[in-house]
């Protein structure tokens, strides 16, 4: 059962660190992608999306964070969501421009 791209890449992330990473030219991209992609599927939607060469993917799980809340009627306690990032390296001399393929 194959997932879309758009299933597979959420959105992309644009960090400080990201950026300064590509400013010293490292060829390093990150996305928020689903929490059941593998770094095959990711690596291949990249890839489809934005007619790159993937070299490496590198995943992380953010856990979601505990918040408490006080109102008028009490305490309540929930989390933020669970997210998973995948950081992309692409072959030499190629680039992605987010703001062109939306």
């Amino acid at each position: 059962m194959s997932k879309q791209i758009n299933q597979i890449l959420i959105r992309p992330l644009l960090t400080e660190k990201l950026t300064a990473l590509q400013d010293k030219g490292v060829n390093v991209y990150g996305f928020e992608v689903a929490r059941n992609a593998n770094k095959i599927e990711i690596a291949n939607a990249v890839e489809k999306k934005f007619n790159v060469k993937v070299i490496n993917v590198r995943t992380v799980v953010r856990k979601g964070k505990t918040k408490t809340q006080f109102t008028r009627s009490g305490r309540f306690t929930g989390r933020t969501a669970t997210i998973k990032k995948a950081y992309v390296t692409l072959a030499e001399g190629q680039k992605i421009d987010f703001f062109e393929n939306i």
